[in-house]
């Protein structure tokens, strides 16, 4: 084979190439589509305002280009545009102390704070919760109905009833988003260690009894290992639900720190970007919390030999 026909067969290592053959460009086609999306939206939601502005301005003369950039440079629009939202990101995050109460950065430790002591009271029930239904098998027909029902409950509706109880016996603070935290992340963490605490093959339950293991050696050497795979994919569920119930046990205790607060002070006073600005904040830290499991993930399934 000539130099010339053996550099033919060889894969492109251009850019181009690259990108379409990786995870970069079907990342960044989704990202444009949304923000042309979004960009739309917001022409289309704030333009009822700015024409309502010129009306009683007495403008009757604007054209097209003057409306669109008069819908994306709003005070307080209905729905802000992208550049808005980073601007907002870029004064908060990046030019104010992080010690400060008007850093977002700040707010978003609060919220992280409580989102992951709600996360680790959670994952320790919802373990906890299925090693005790997998050995014992009257307390998969008694607590699996409970366990999925309280699931049906709104956490809109039962978070102001757990701030209440907690408050009224002087637990305040970090602790009611805690438990509001646990409440919504222990449910996946337990279906998915029943599944895999229960995934072992017969056979291989049948050679630790040839081996006279006993039921916590079974559980230490075959069981949890095989549930590996499945607990962190539930982890991975359970803590963006940590987040989000952290940031909703901020909004009925009237919080002044954490993302949630500044959720309830931008819908105060309307400040719309400040509120989308949290929100976006709030994607980024549950984003980076999965993205922390999925490492540790990673990391041990490198250490396990791929168990995990």
């Amino acid at each position: 084979m000539s130099d010339a026909t053996a550099a033919a067969t060889l894969p492109a290592a251009g850019l181009w190439p690259r990108l379409r053959d990786g995870a970069t460009l079907p990342i960044l086609s989704v990202l444009l589509f949304i923000l042309v999306i979004w960009y739309l939206g917001a022409v289309k939601l704030n333009a009822p305002q700015v024409l309502d502005a010129y009306e009683r301005a007495g403008q009757t003369e604007w054209t097209f280009p003057e409306l669109v950039a008069d819908t994306l440079s709003m005070e307080r629009p209905v729905l802000p545009a992208p550049h808005q939202v980073v601007a907002e990101l870029n004064r908060t995050v990046l030019q104010v102390n992080i010690t400060s109460r008007r850093s977002l950065v700040y707010h978003t430790w609060v919220t992280l704070e409580s989102a992951l002591v709600g996360f680790l009271f959670g994952t320790a029930l919802g373990i906890g919760l299925a090693v005790a239904i997998v050995h014992v098998a009257s307390l998969e027909r008694a607590l699996m109905p409970w366990i999925i029902a309280s699931q049906t409950i709104p956490i809109l509706a039962i978070a102001p009833m757990i701030v209440v109880v907690l408050g009224s016996l002087g637990l305040v603070g970090l602790l009611p988003k805690a438990v509001i935290s646990a409440y919504l992340c222990f449910f996946p963490v337990t279906i998915g260690m029943v599944k895999g605490l229960t995934s072992p093959e017969t056979i291989q339950l049948d050679l630790m009894r040839t081996y006279n293991a006993s039921t916590a050696q079974t559980l230490r050497l075959l069981r949890l290992p095989a549930s590996l795979p499945f607990l962190f994919t539930s982890l991975k569920v359970a803590i963006s639900l940590a987040v989000v119930g952290a940031i909703v046990g901020e909004l009925p205790t009237g919080a002044q720190a954490g993302l949630g607060a500044r959720l309830l002070a931008g819908s105060y006073y309307g400040q719309t970007i400040q509120i989308w600005s949290a929100l976006v904040m709030a994607a980024v830290l549950a984003g980076g919390c999965v993205g922390l499991v999925g490492l540790v993930q990673a990391r041990l399934g490198r250490r396990l030999g791929g168990a995990a």
